[in-house]
């Protein structure tokens, strides 16, 4: 794709496809059909360890209730993820952009975050702005990115490279006036939550493997490693769902 990146805006939308390794998802999408849909994240009950597991809302979609049952079965089975929890079954949806398909079935999976690309694409100023799709063993994101878009070719090599991921990029649009989304989602945040959250940015959380431990970041702050994963889980959920800028915390 053909793209200028030296005009310099405050904001920018792409959409980009995505393969990475060790991805439940990607590798449930291309072994069977169907699809998936990714919504929010949240913190799991249990998440006191460094590798700590969140829990996430998704909804599997097909063409056919065969489709989506073959496809819930290949996620259940991954090493990569915990059992699937299914909450409800809808039929006879239309077709759309938003959720192809007839058949939806929603559902919560528990897994390890940072086997996603969600932490890299946040290390590296991108944020998603819609439910990440996943077809035929690809992520299909939408994010926005704050800063100037001269800047984005490098970010999405350094993603590539940090994930050992494949980043097509399919669409970059501009948005030259107004707030970011970036900047709004940031906004969201408290502030403890803002300085734990950039704290860890600085200090390679993000980055695999871990400039630095969860221990170590409560330590500065002279917290329990607990709230210390309270808050940083929080930011993450309020950053990661558009839909949570309102929650609690």
């Amino acid at each position: 794709m053909a793209t200028n990146w030296d005009q310099p805006v405050q904001g920018t939308r792409l959409s980009f496809e995505v393969w990475h390794p060790n991805c439940w998802a990607i590798e449930a999408t291309d072994r069977v059909g169907g699809g998936i849909l990714a919504h929010a994240v949240y913190t799991a009950p249990t998440a006191e360890t460094e590798s700590a597991s969140v829990n996430g809302l998704f909804t599997a979609f097909g063409q056919t209730t065969e489709e989506v049952e073959a496809l819930l079965t290949e996620i259940d089975d991954s090493s990569l993820a915990g059992d699937v929890l299914e909450l409800q079954e809808r039929f006879g949806r239309r077709q759309s952009s938003s959720l192809p398909g007839n058949v939806a079935r929603e559902f919560f999976l528990e897994y390890d975050p940072q086997k996603m690309i969600c932490p890299t694409l946040l290390e590296h100023g991108f944020v998603h702005s819609a439910p990440v799709r996943i077809e035929n063993g690809r992520e299909h994101w939408q994010v926005c990115f704050a800063g100037d878009r001269e800047r984005i070719e490098t970010a999405i090599e350094s993603i590539c490279e940090d994930g050992n991921a494949d980043v097509s990029v399919e669409t970059v649009t501009s948005t030259p006036t107004g707030e970011s989304e970036r900047k709004r989602r940031m906004d969201a945040l408290t502030s403890t939550q803002r300085e734990v959250f950039e704290l860890a940015r600085k200090r390679g959380y993000y980055q695999w493997p871990r400039g630095v431990s969860t221990r170590e970041l409560a330590s500065e702050f002279d917290i329990s490693k607990t709230t210390l994963l309270d808050h940083l889980r929080k930011a993450e959920s309020k950053l990661l769902d558009p839909d949570d800028l309102g929650g609690e915390g």
